[in-house]
């Protein structure tokens, strides 16, 4: 790890105010980012070891889900699929993945984003979008997600680290630049339980979305608000990421009652 300071630069404070998101290229070497895949794919192995062993299975719209391990297991959309496709939480799996937590690349930009000393994790996602299989994500705001938990959704910004390169075959992250002005924006109505969570078109730009292409290795700072979403992976190779949410002080986890606090 370099000695030079990861903190929040002005333009990059600036960037996260005006555009919702900011890009750090090249935060983790290419030595770093192979641990980072092994302990992704020995925590997406251990969650489908725990949701075949048993667990709560059940389903929404017609997407599955499972229970286990302490993580909600999301699967591929494909019907009969077991491919995982997302795991919230899933830093417990490996500790590697929680010793990513304290990490100064993620945790003093935080603090910068903050303006607090003490952070601490407010949730972790893993995004896998398997090659040909790989599912898309609509168009979606992370604040309506939290709403009912946390207060103050504005102040949960995110960090992902993409552990592949990201491109816009492999189905790579789409934002709507500025969108997180708005604030939550309405969700749709009358497409099942789960449509209010994705955002409706008619209250952002669609013309304005950005693929955000990444390199191996580097960092995605976006805000909680931020409308984003992503297409299918229709390419060969593999679009993983990591997705850490901070907040200020040591609050409560997300759907784990516990305390998990940051740079320890």
């Amino acid at each position: 790890m370099s000695d030079r300071g990861f903190r929040l630069s002005a333009i990059e404070k600036r960037a996260y105010a005006e555009d919702g998101f900011f890009i750090r290229t090249g935060a983790f070497a290419e030595d770093e980012v192979d641990e980072i895949r092994d302990a992704v794919e020995c925590c997406a192995a251990r969650a489908s070891q725990a949701a075949s062993a048993g667990g709560h299975t059940y389903q929404i719209d017609g997407n599955v889900y499972c229970e286990a391990s302490g993580a909600t297991i999301q699967f591929e959309h494909l019907p009969g699929s077991k491919t995982v496709r997302v795991i919230e939480p899933f830093h417990h799996l490996d500790e590697r993945v929680d010793r990513l937590i304290d990490d100064p690349r993620l945790v003093d930009p935080m603090r910068g984003l903050l303006g607090e000393t003490e952070v601490s994790l407010f949730t972790d996602k893993l995004n896998l979008k398997r090659p040909g299989e790989g599912s898309r994500f609509r168009w979606h705001q992370d604040s309506p997600y939290w709403a009912h938990f946390f207060a103050d959704v504005e102040r949960l910004p995110n960090v992902m680290i993409s552990i592949d390169d990201a491109t816009e075959v492999n189905g790579c992250l789409r934002v709507i630049p500025g969108s997180h002005r708005g604030g939550m924006l309405p969700g749709l109505e009358g497409e099942g339980r789960l449509g209010p969570l994705f955002t409706d078109p008619a209250y952002f730009d669609e013309s304005l979305q950005l693929p955000v292409t990444l390199l191996a290795g580097s960092l995605l700072f976006f805000s909680p608000s931020i409308v984003h979403g992503s297409g299918p992976n229709d390419s060969t190779e593999r679009r993983r990421a990591l997705i850490f949410t901070y907040q200020g002080g040591a609050g409560r986890m997300f759907k784990v009652d516990a305390k998990r606090l940051a740079g320890r």
